[in-house]
C-alpha cells in the first residue's frame, strides 16, 4: 500500500501510549526537511504504562515490513502503514502524525 515517508519528526506511540523515537535515522535522505528513517532504525520507547499481564513495558520497537520500491541508501524506508514489533511485549507501534508530501509504495 502507498503511504507517507516517516522522518525523525513523526509522531510514534507504542500500542500503550509510550513515545517511539528513532536511534539512527538515514543521514543522507531528507524528507519535508528532516531526516528519513529506514527499516534498519531501531526505535526507543519511551514512557509506556506497564500493562498486565505483558513482561514489562516496550522498551524498543523492531521495523518488520517497509516499502517495497522506496530505498535510501540500499534500505526500504518506513510508511505510515509500516509495521513493528515492541520488545518485550509484542505490541505493534502506530504512527500518529507525520508529513504529508512525499509518498511511497
Amino acid at each position: 500500500m502507498p503511504g507517507f515517508l516517516l522522518h525523525i519528526g513523526a509522531s510514534v506511540q507504542c500500542a500503550h501510549g509510550g513515545q517511539a523515537t528513532p536511534v539512527v535515522p538515514n543521514l543522507r535522505v531528507r524528507v519535508a526537511g528532516q531526516q528519513a528513517v529506514t527499516l534498519a532504525s531501531i526505535y526507543t520507547v519511551t514512557g509506556c504504562p506497564y500493562v498486565p499481564p505483558a513482561p514489562g513495558p516496550c522498551v524498543s520497537a523492531q521495523w518488520i515490513v517497509g516499502a517495497s520500491r522506496v530505498l535510501a541508501g540500499g534500505v526500504p524506508v518506513l510508511l505510515r502503514d509500516s509495521q513493528a514489533v515492541c520488545v518485550p511485549t509484542g505490541a505493534p507501534l502506530t504512527v500518529l502524525v507525520t508529513q504529508i508530501r512525499v509518498r511511497g509504495v
